[in-house]
C-alpha cells in the first residue's frame, strides 16, 4: 500500500512540475491570476478538483 502512495505522490509532483518547466512565463501569469481570486473561489476550485480526483481513483480501482 505504501508503495502506491509514494508512486501517486511522485506522479503528482511530475504533473505539477510540467507547466513551470515547459512554459514558465505562462505559469507565472497563472499564479498571479490565482493570487487575485477570493478565498471562496479558491476553496470551490479545490473541492471540485478533489472530487474529480476521487471519482477518477474510484472508477479506476473498482
Amino acid at each position: 500500500m505504501w508503495d502506491s502512495i509514494w508512486i501517486a505522490l511522485g506522479l503528482v509532483l511530475v504533473i505539477e512540475g510540467l507547466m513551470p518547466a515547459l512554459n514558465p512565463k505562462a505559469f507565472k501569469q497563472t499564479m498571479s491570476t490565482i493570487r487575485e481570486l477570493d478565498e471562496g473561489t479558491l476553496r470551490a476550485m479545490g473541492l471540485i478538483s478533489m472530487s474529480i480526483g476521487a471519482a477518477v481513483v474510484y472508477f479506476l480501482t473498482s
